[in-house]
Order: C-alpha cells, then structure tokens, then sequence
C-alpha cells in the first residue's frame, strides 16, 4: 500500500518523461547543436523559472503540508477555503510577474545569456516573450497538482504535461519540414503556451470533483493561510536559490562554444529521467503521508524515520544503477534518443561527456528531495532554505573553476567546460545533501541506507556495466535504438540479477512480483 502511491506518481512522470524525450529529439532532429537550439534552451529556462519558483517546489512545500493535514483532520470546509484563497492568490501574483516578465525580457537575456549577441540574443528575447505567458499557467497547473495530490489523485497531475509535450511534438512535425530553424523554434513556442493551457483543463474537472466547495476568493487572514504563505516565503526563497544555481550554470554555458547550451539542456533531458521518476515520484508521495502523521511526538519521529528509510532504499536501489548507465553507457543512451537528422555521431559523444558529469550528484539529488520532504512535512521550510544557500555558492565557485579554467588545465577543448559544470553541481548537492541529513537526524533521530547496501548496489551495477560493454564490443553494426535494446536490455538484467544474489531486498520483491504477475493486483 505504502509503494502505490510512489507507483502512480512514477505511472504519471514516466508517461510525461517518454513524451518529453520524443519532443527533445523532434528538437535534436530539425534544430541540432545550433546556434538557434542554444536560444530556444535559454529561452525556456528563463521563464521557466516562474513556474519553478511558485510552481511544484515551493507551492507543494508550504501548500500540501498544510492542506493535507486538513484533509487528515476531515475539515473539507477549511480545506477548500484555504485552498481557493492560494489558487486566487496565486494567480494575481503570478498575472502581474508575467506583465513585468515580458516587458524586461531584454533586460534577463542580457543576465542570463551575456554570452549571446546579434540574432541569436534577438531570437532569444523573442521567444522568452512568447513563453511566459505559458510559465504563468504551469504555475496554475502546479497548484492543481498540489490539490490533487492531497487527495491522493497521483497519475493525473504527473501525467497531465503529455497535453503540453504533444502540443509542441505536434507542431515540430507538422511545420518542422517546411520552416527554417528559427521560424520552427517560434511556433514552438506558441505550441508550448496552448499546451500549458491544455495541461490546466486536463486537470481542472477532477480538482473540481475532489473539492466541489472550492471558491477563488483572496483572504490571507485566517489561521491556515497566514500558515501557507509564513512558509511559502522561505520555500519561494530557497527555490530562487536553487534558480540562481542554475542561472549560473546557464550563464556560464553562454561563455562556451556554441552547441553547448543546447547540449546541457539535450543532457538534462535524460538526468531528469530518474530524478523524476525515482526521487520525485518517492518524495511527492511521501509528502503528504508524512504531512498527515499524528499521535505523540515520539510516535511521529518513529513514523517519519520509518518512511524515510524505506523510500531512500528504493531511491537508491534504482539511481545507482542509472547513474552508473549514465557514465558508462551513456553514449547508448544519447545516440539512441537523439541520433537523427542535425545530431550527428560526434553530437551524442558531446552530450554523452555531459551527462556522465550529472552522474556525479545524481543519487545526491534525488535521496536530498526525500530528506527535504520530510523537513516540509514538519513544517519547516527554513532548513532546506539555509542549505540550498550553501549548494548554490558552493556550486557558482566550483562551476566557475570546472567550466572555464578546468578544461585549459586538463588540456581539453574549452566546450568540454559544460562537463565540468554538470559534475560540480553534483559535488555541491553531496554537500547539501549531507547537511540536511544531519539535521534532520538531530530531530527525529539517525536515519539513512543500511551498513553495505551502496556497495552491493554499486558493485552490481558495475557487473552489469561490464556486461554491458561485452555485448556493445560483439554488437554488429545496427541502428541506434536496437543496438540501446540489447545493451541496456543486458545491463538491466545483469543487474537485477546480481543484486539479489547479493541479498538486496528490493531486487528480491521485484523478481518475485515479476515471476508471479498478478501477485500484486487490487494491492
């Protein structure tokens, strides 16, 4: 019962992640690593940036605790009011940062993209105009996702950016033949903005139907709201924190060859794979379970250590393995999603460099969105905040250091400093990582991965790996994507395999409920 949850928020995010794979390598087809790929990626972080500061992060930290508990305590009046009020809210603050967005859209370029001139920085403005209109309306879609998942309704909300991913597939195919680059890159755009309206009205009857007394109306007064918006602030701030981490990222990408903003972006297509399905499916179940615990204090910190260990178990029974794939296999992976049309051979190796970077930081990422759920659970937004401030200086000295002096030093071509950015975020998450897990245990006491479980993890991801490369070396020459069947196909099975003759609990289960398909229905 406790993995159902986790089951149908991963449902949701894989069948969106599959739709946005197959929209970046529409992309990957018709723009490449060109110098107009590099202006629609900038262009889509910078108003991305509104529905990651309102958006999932800050709006699921300060709302669906709060809310949430409501539901627990069976106060659906309450509930309703206070959520009708943020959603109103919500959408009056995020309308007038809209305007002002649009209307400085050169002013941002120039911050967050000083290394574009001439078309490509005119390109880039266009397009941030076009899109945030469309951000303002994720945000919307992010607090129906919130509703929706205090009620325990997990697959839509996840599933809901397939409407948005098509919209953008649609009109890449339709148009992509017929158009230049930078034609096809503007409707795109457009595309992304009737998407981010479908994504709203895909979800809207079904919050309707879980929480039939909901009223937009503004009132910050009453006690659960001030307790929303007392802890929307800290949450708001530390998602701007982890935002400033990737401008910098950003900007620092604009200082290197062309191709190599596009290239990151091609790369974090793929890292958020895993950092979607396992760590947020885990953490965006667990959230509101945590949020709902009552009874003494002890017996709360007995069922918060509880939940925490068992999903950072699972968490890392599934990212090691696909972090290991990530640097040894990683050259599968890119040539088969994206290997096509402008993405030649030498385009995969590139991106390959870049995604092996991310691996370092990867299970860091994913098991410190456990630890920070837990910490919003209790109420406490202002921890993750103060840590997130250590991550991102952490990561703007390091990133400056592997971007633009690294590669010189190591006697590297200066566009192999988008590697070096990747990996140095990843050393900066260990560190937020291990403060937050310190912390955390200092409340409710030591939690964390059993004594020998990474090793064994590790090591059987390694056998895998090794069989992997095994079966690339004796491969005749076929198309990428069958060739990424075999390979990973191997590598997968490998280890599972190798996990359970290690004794690893997960890969027991998951061979038993894989020998015995419907053991696990109606559960």
């Amino acid at each position: 019962m406790a993995r159902r949850p986790a089951a149908m928020v991963a449902a949701g995010i894989l069948l969106s992640r599959i739709l946005g794979l197959v929209r970046q390598r529409a992309l990957a087809h018709f723009l490449g690593n060109s110098g107009v790929a590099d202006a629609f990626t900038a262009a889509f972080r910078i108003p991305n940036l509104l529905q990651n500061l309102f958006g999932e992060g800050a709006l699921s930290a300060s709302f669906i605790p709060v809310y949430a508990g409501l539901l627990a305590d069976e106060d659906r009046a309450e509930a309703d009011r206070v959520a009708g009020a943020i959603g109103a809210l919500l959408a009056l603050v995020v309308a007038g940062i809209v305007v002002v967005g649009v209307l400085t859209s050169p002013f941002l370029v120039t911050v967050i993209a000083p290394g574009f001139a001439g078309e490509k920085r005119e390109l880039t403005i266009h397009l941030v105009r076009i899109l945030f209109p469309g951000a303002g309306l994720l945000v919307l879609s992010a607090w129906c996702l919130g509703v929706l998942n205090s009620h325990r309704r997990f697959f839509l909300s996840y599933a809901a950016p397939v409407a948005w991913n098509l919209a953008i597939i649609g009109t890449l195919l339709v148009l992509g033949p017929r158009r230049g680059m930078a034609d096809l890159a503007v409707a795109a755009a457009w595309a992304s903005v009737a998407g981010s309206l479908l994504q709203v009205l895909v979800q809207w009857p079904t919050v309707r139907r879980v929480a039939p007394g909901l009223r937009f109306r503004l009132a910050t007064t009453t006690l659960h709201v001030r307790t929303v918006l007392g802890n929307f602030v800290p949450a708001f701030v530390g998602r701007g924190v982890v935002q400033v981490s990737a401008f910098i990222d950003s900007l620092l990408a604009t200082l290197l060859p062309t191709g190599a903003v596009a290239a990151i972006g091609y790369a974090q297509t793929i890292y958020l794979m895993p950092v979607s399905l396992f760590g947020m499916a885990i953490s965006a179940a667990e959230l509101p379970a945590m949020s709902g615990a009552r009874g003494t204090a002890g017996e709360i910190q007995a069922y918060l250590r509880a939940r925490l260990d068992g999903g950072l178990r699972r968490v890392a029974f599934l990212v090691v393995p696909s972090a290991m794939a990530f640097l040894a296999l990683g050259q599968v992976i890119v040539s088969a999603l994206f290997q096509t049309g402008e993405f030649g051979r030498q385009d995969s190796m590139y991106v390959w460099g870049i995604l092996a970077g991310s691996a370092v930081g990867l299970l860091a990422s994913t098991m410190g969105r456990l630890y920070a759920s837990a910490f919003y659970a209790l109420r406490d937004a202002r921890t993750p905040l103060r840590y997130a401030v250590v991550r991102v200086v952490l990561t703007g000295a390091f990133g400056w250091f592997a971007a633009l002096r690294l590669p010189g030093l190591l006697v590297l071509g200066p566009e192999w400093g988008a590697a070096g950015l990747t990996a140095s975020a990843g050393v900066a998450g260990w560190v937020e990582f291990a403060l937050l897990r310190r912390r955390l245990g200092a409340e409710i006491g030591a939690t964390g991965l059993p004594a020998g479980l990474l090793p064994r993890l590790w090591l059987s991801a390694g056998l895998g790996a090794a069989i992997a490369w095994l079966v690339l070396t004796y491969l005749p020459a076929l198309h990428p994507v069958p060739a990424a069947v075999l390979v990973l196909g191997g590598y997968g099975v490998t280890y599972l395999l190798a996990a359970r003759l290690f004794g690893v609990q997960e890969a027991h289960e998951l061979l038993a409920r894989l020998r015995r398909p419907g053991a696990g229905r109606g559960q």
